[in-house]
């Protein structure tokens, strides 16, 4: 049986003057739209807010995925939630993540908790009966186009394992450094969504850089 992979292009590489045009190329086969919210205080860059994805949901049908790489991420996941279909905050960035998880959640909104590199997957096992999914940075948060950090693979794998053993659903998300040679080994590993940026915008043909992700042999 051949796996179902989803992609969510990440606007961080997309074309700032005309956001709306790269969008409309990868719209038919991307399966969300990633949307990395940075502070400057949180992570060491300043990128898109509330503004910018009620924007997005103006131009495309494509489902938002709002990924919140802020300080104090309490202060925003309620305006993120009137557009986004999942909202994703991080362990490292609130004391209250069960709260947080749960205020998303009661907002009809899918609720996954992102870990930075430095993060052991341990520091979650409370809380993956709560979520919708956990996203594996497999790069430090801040910038695109920089290098996988292969440890990310034994963090999937050992989420994998862990939803296996208890019967739990929530899936695995993976965003940073995803290209044609890593995808795959992310993909065994057990990921079940690749966040792209440079990888898919930079590309000649960014809708056949979307495809190419979810070619998953079975």
């Amino acid at each position: 049986m051949t796996k179902k992979v989803f992609v969510a292009p990440s606007l961080l590489s997309a074309n700032f003057a005309n956001f709306e045009s790269d969008v409309k190329k990868v719209e038919k086969v991307a399966d969300y739209i990633h949307l990395d919210v940075m502070d400057g205080h949180f992570v060491p860059n300043l990128t898109f807010g509330v503004e910018m994805g009620r924007a997005l949901k103006r131009i495309t049908k494509v489902k938002l995925d709002s990924h919140l790489m802020v300080e104090r991420p309490e202060d925003f996941v309620d305006d993120f939630c009137e557009f986004s279909e999942m909202v994703t905050v991080h362990y490292e960035s609130t004391y209250h993540l069960h709260r947080l998880i749960q205020r998303i959640k009661e907002r009809e909104t899918k609720a996954f908790v992102a870990l930075n590199p430095h993060t052991p997957v341990e520091c979650l096992k409370e809380v993956l009966v709560d979520v919708d999914g956990v996203l594996i940075m497999s790069v430090n948060p801040g910038f695109g186009g920089q290098k996988f950090i292969p440890n990310a693979l034994n963090k999937i794998k050992e989420l994998d394992e862990y939803r296996k053993k208890r019967g739990l659903t929530f899936q695995i998300e993976v965003d940073g450094g995803i290209n044609e040679e890593t995808y795959l080994l992310t993909l065994k590993a057990g990921a079940d969504i690749l966040v792209a940026g440079s990888y898919i915008f930079n590309s000649e043909n960014p809708a056949r850089a979307v495809e190419k992700l979810k070619d998953f042999p079975s």
